[in-house]
């Protein structure tokens, strides 16, 4: 559903907010913390596949698939603030271990995704012009739902089961961008993702007995994709849908919600619990968008524009609501 946003006071509310972020050196970078987070996640990663070929063909790599499952949303976090440069300055770099990251390590198109995350930040939630609420498996509008079947009238009842796929969903479309011609680097993005999947197979057929395999690829994928959900779902969705008359302020706050949490939160969400400011300022490193949240939402207070926040589990809850309430119109 369309949602009318309040039109703009003045067009340079923007502009005073990022002189006061500026003014708290909040935009400034902070090598040191994403050397200790890559460092880590490096580690997670080689000591996850480790762990997996010492504990060779047993129903105990289970509980390594479910570790690794972490270790890959983490990554898959860590591509996203590489896409947003947020830890290196230039392209070139960011691009590299971008493909390292998102490619090689998870078997996902980093070119594909960049693409669409760009489209999402330009324009969140816009019903034509995001993708991430685009008509899909998932429908978010009312509009988009007349003529849909059973999955969108119950879908909030299908949200979580759905999100088990969404590991092997990307993989699907990373393949269907190559295949089509629109990633960047087709070469390059293609060699990445067949030495991961070539890698995975192997591993999984090479250690494990074919049923174990099956069970370990199924634990896997499917927490992965969970997780990975849940880090993005409290973000946007159930929140309005913009019109395009917005400014950049209003377009960003209005459709972002923030969640509250402490320092496992912010860890376990790759700081997108702070997703007001993250939408309002992408390169700012993950670190400080905890200090930029207090000068963001007493800015918003000042010049009157709505400021969500809630706790974790209503963030859920609230997009829970909004997908059923979506398909109301055909469970009459």
């Amino acid at each position: 559903m369309t949602t009318t946003i309040e039109p703009p006071r003045t067009a340079s509310d923007f502009a005073e907010l990022g002189r006061r972020i500026n003014a708290a050196g909040l935009l400034r970078r902070r090598p040191a913390y994403y050397v200790a987070r890559l460092g880590l996640v490096s580690l997670a990663v080689i000591g996850g596949w480790t762990a997996f070929f010492l504990v060779g063909s047993s129903w105990w790599t289970l509980a390594v698939a479910a570790f690794l499952a972490v270790v890959f949303a983490q990554v898959a976090l860590v591509a996203h603030d590489l896409a947003h440069r947020q830890v290196f300055r230039t392209n070139t770099p960011s691009r590299r271990a971008g493909l390292i990251a998102g490619n090689l390590v998870i078997g996902m198109s980093y070119g594909y995704w960049m693409d669409k995350h760009t489209k999402h930040h330009a324009n969140p939630n816009h019903d034509d012009l995001d993708p991430d609420v685009g008509p899909g498996v998932l429908v978010w509008s009312r509009e988009a739902a007349r003529g849909k079947g059973f999955l969108t009238r119950y879908q909030a009842w299908f949200f979580f089961p759905l999100l088990t796929l969404l590991g092997l969903s990307l993989k699907r479309e990373s393949i269907r961008a190559l295949r089509n011609g629109t990633v960047k680097r087709r070469g390059v993005e293609a060699a990445l993702l067949v030495a991961h999947l070539v890698f995975y197979v192997s591993a999984l057929l090479v250690v494990l007995g074919p049923l174990q395999a099956l069970a370990f690829f199924a634990v896997h994928q499917a927490l992965f994709g969970v997780y990975l959900g849940l880090t993005f779902a409290p973000n946007h969705k159930g929140m309005p849908h913009p019109d395009g008359s917005e400014d950049y302020l209003r377009k960003q706050v209005l459709t972002s919600r923030n969640v509250r949490g402490g320092l496992v939160v912010d860890a376990a969400l790759g700081g997108l619990n702070y997703q007001i400011e993250h939408h309002l300022f992408p390169a700012m490193p993950t670190p400080n968008l905890r200090k930029a949240q207090p000068i963001v939402r007493a800015y918003c207070a000042e010049i009157g524009v709505p400021y969500e926040m809630t706790g974790l589990v209503d963030s859920y809850a609230q997009a829970l609501r909004h997908l059923h309430a979506v398909g109301e119109d055909l469970r009459r």
